[in-house]
């Protein structure tokens, strides 16, 4: 076994520098009281918008940057772009045939001078409702009437030496675009690339889009890298932040990559720890010295991966690193976390297995290292007792399909290689595309239509809830496509049923307190789940970081027998709109349900608790905390008689609990003399029982008086030495 080299101090990562009411009421009761001395006019309806959020195309684009759909976001700061060439077109689908009545041109510097604004009821015949040889530019507001269900700008001469840019493309009318259903299925839009063995400079399209993403940790770049079945010779995919990739066969095997998919830590001198928020996920590799580099942190998935050679999972010069994740895989050789202070792998296979920092956690790995925590500190199950693969996006012939795989039971190793994988197949117009600029409404409509949600990579304000009501639900995001609440309601809320499946999306909390961001079954909950649960995988919370966010209780968990597997619930200590009361979030993961069980836990610095588990039977595979960074001092963590709040509690009422490599780590940098009475907190009862415990005092920024309870030894000094429970009671 390698210890950490010497020089490689294995503490986590530092804090980074934290970087119209009376007047409005007055002049609309002023303004009520003239209507009153106006003469009545006939009612009119407003024209309603009808494009924003809809499926759109164009002829080109300019760059990676200015994709269609931000025409139609209903942002004023972004937009699309063509090339510099004439003619150039963009495409609106309003989803059904409605009454048009007006179009709004909000154009940038470069403009058309001569353009055309066409209609059509089938994307092919064109009828042409304005015309002008003389466009003056800015915004322009047309006054044009007929029906159509596409609607396009078709640009003839440009004004300038640029291509045609527009911030926004503005179709008014009757009804509200889509009085028809909501249409299934369509293209995956501009943020997700799709690669064939044929596809010129593959390896030149990676670099550019790691360029712009490899330091971006807070940007609103999204993507998501799909590889169609075949080989694929001499690649090195380097993931930056938000950045996907993911084969389109069946199985890994069907896509092969004689290269490699690399995460390293250049970009922070070699400290991976805020290798955040990517992800690999159904290929094979064939590493090119023979070993794949994946140096990672949180929110960092390896899942159903073959590796056909070793996985190091340090970054180069053995930096600090804090990961992370695999399911699903096989690594034919050794994997070598060396300075990884933390890791999870579930239902794989890996032919060996180097050396353990802190707390490594392996359940149903064939090729796993024995049980041995605390020396090594690896924590071993032979079988994990129910699990269900995420769901992944997949190529029939040419149809885009969506595979859910089974649930199994007491699993071991992989769900591939052995025939085809259990499960069941959803084609793509099944699912309601979800593309830059779409609102709650549309989503909820089409939700409540009976389609499954598949969110392409961005960014999605939302101002209501998304309410997941029908038994079986997909929700998969591609590229960490990110939902963000902006007026304080919860992003998501599942109804009671089953089955529904959440995977591959991130949400961050607006600036505006929500009470919840995630919730998985109403309050009170009780329905019997446990043939077909719902999941919860790779979804990941965000309060703070990108900017002000504030929530109460991230993720709340009602519903009966859900499987969490693999979150990571982040209450930023670093980045923009970061503070003990300015990103104020007092709990990060609560269970209300009974029979949850959740494999690869991670919760982060929450002002309270971390997790608080109030339901019958819960069992936690494997867990990682760090309390919050900036508490100002003692008092303000005091819990009655209690010193700080724990990472992970369970109820005084709870009768039966198990979990199993569980790590809690102190990092107070305000006051380093603050002290945590214990990392865990659980009631004396013969049904609670927990295995390989441990608390860390990351370089004597405060300690632990005690592992759980009263129990275990303290932490002291700056040793960041762990002070460990094998068994409790």
């Amino acid at each position: 076994m390698h210890a950490p080299p010497p020089h490689s101090p294995v503490f986590r990562r530092p804090a980074a520098a934290r970087g119209r009411g009376l007047a409005a009421a007055l002049a609309a009761t002023l303004i009520a009281s003239l209507l009153l001395l106006v003469p009545g006019a006939p009612a009119q309806a407003a024209p309603t918008l009808l494009s924003q959020g809809k499926p759109v195309t164009a002829s080109s684009q300019e760059n990676v940057g200015t994709p269609a759909a931000d025409a139609v976001d209903g942002d004023n700061g972004t937009r699309w772009s063509s090339a510099a060439s004439d003619p150039q077109w963009i495409r609106v689908d309003l989803g059904s045939t409605v009454a048009v009545s007006q179009v709004v041109l909000r154009w940038e510097t470069a403009y058309a001078k001569a353009y055309r604004i066409e209609f059509s009821t089938d994307g092919t015949n064109w009828t042409t409702a304005y015309s002008t040889t003389t466009g003056p530019g800015g915004t322009e507001t047309l006054n044009v009437t007929g029906n159509a269900r596409y609607v396009r700008m078709y640009g003839t001469t440009r004004a300038t030496q640029y291509g045609y840019s527009l911030w926004e493309f503005q179709v008014y009318g009757e009804g509200q675009g889509g009085g028809g259903p909501i249409q299934g299925g369509g293209d995956l839009g501009p943020n997700v690339l799709v690669f064939d063995p044929s596809t010129p400079d593959i390896q030149g399209t990676l670099d550019r889009i790691f360029q712009q993403q490899e330091k971006a940790q807070f940007g609103s770049g999204r993507y998501q890298l799909l590889f169609k079945p075949g080989t694929y010779n001499n690649l090195n995919a380097q993931l930056g932040f938000y950045t996907s990739i993911s084969g389109l066969g069946l199985s890994p095997d069907d896509t092969t990559i004689n290269g490699d998919v690399t995460v390293d830590a250049g970009w922070f001198n070699g400290n991976a720890t805020q290798n955040f928020w990517r992800s690999a996920e159904n290929l094979a590799l064939k590493p090119v010295n023979g070993t794949n580099r994946w140096a990672v942190a949180q929110a960092a998935p390896f899942r159903r991966m073959h590796v056909k050679g070793g996985l190091n999972l340090a970054p180069d010069g053995y930096g600090w690193a804090s990961g992370g994740f695999i399911a699903d895989s096989k690594i034919d050789g050794t994997v070598g976390p060396y300075s990884q202070q933390q890791w999870y792998t579930r239902d794989s296979s890996v032919g060996g297995w180097t050396n353990s920092v802190w707390n490594m956690a392996f359940s149903g790995v064939q090729g796993a290292p024995a049980q041995s925590f605390p020396d090594p500190a690896y924590t071993t199950l032979e079988t994990t007792p129910v699990s269900r693969e995420k769901p992944f996006l997949y190529l029939d012939g040419a149809a885009y399909k969506v595979f859910v795989p089974a649930k199994r039971t007491n699993a071991r190793g992989t769900t591939w290689g052995n025939g085809a994988p259990q499960g069941q197949s959803l084609p793509l117009d099944q699912f309601y595309v979800v593309k830059p600029g779409a609102n709650a409404a549309t989503i909820n409509a089409a939700l409540a239509q009976g389609l499954n949600l598949l969110f392409t990579p961005g960014v999605y304000h939302i101002d209501q809830p998304i309410n997941v009501n029908r038994a079986n639900t997909v929700v998969l995001g591609l590229g960490l496509a990110t939902i963000v609440p902006d007026n304080g309601v919860t992003a998501m809320k599942v109804a009671d049923v089953d089955g529904v499946k959440l995977a591959g999306f991130l949400i961050d909390a607006g600036p505006v307190n929500s009470p919840t961001l995630l919730e998985v079954g109403p309050a009170g909950s009780a329905a019997d789940h446990s043939a077909n649960p719902t999941t919860v995988q790779d979804v990941f919370v965000r309060i703070g970081g990108a900017g002000p966010g504030k929530a109460t209780t991230s993720m709340v968990i009602n519903s009966d027998d859900t499987i969490i597997d693999h979150t990571w619930i982040w209450r930023a200590d670093h980045g923009a709109g970061v503070g003990w009361e300015t990103n104020r979030a007092d709990y990060g993961l609560r269970v209300n349900g009974d029979d949850v069980l959740a494999t690869g836990l991670f919760v982060e610095h929450f002002n309270k608790y971390d997790v608080e588990w109030n339901g019958e039977r819960g069992r936690t595979i494997f867990f990682q905390n760090e309390k919050a960074y900036d508490a100002p001092n003692q008092a303000a963590i005091q819990n009655g008689s209690v010193k700080g709040y724990a990472a992970y509690k369970v109820a005084d009422s709870v009768n039966t609990h198990e979990g199993w490599g569980l790590g809690s780590y102190c990092n107070y940098t305000s006051d380093t003399n603050i002290r945590q009475d214990h990392g865990f907190q659980a009631p004396v009862k013969p049904g609670v029982r927990f295995h390989d415990l441990l608390v860390v005092s990351l370089g004597g920024m405060g300690q632990y008086n005690h592992v759980i309870n009263s129990t275990g030894s303290p932490t002291s000094g700056t040793s960041t030495i762990p002070s460990t429970v094998t068994s409790f009671p």
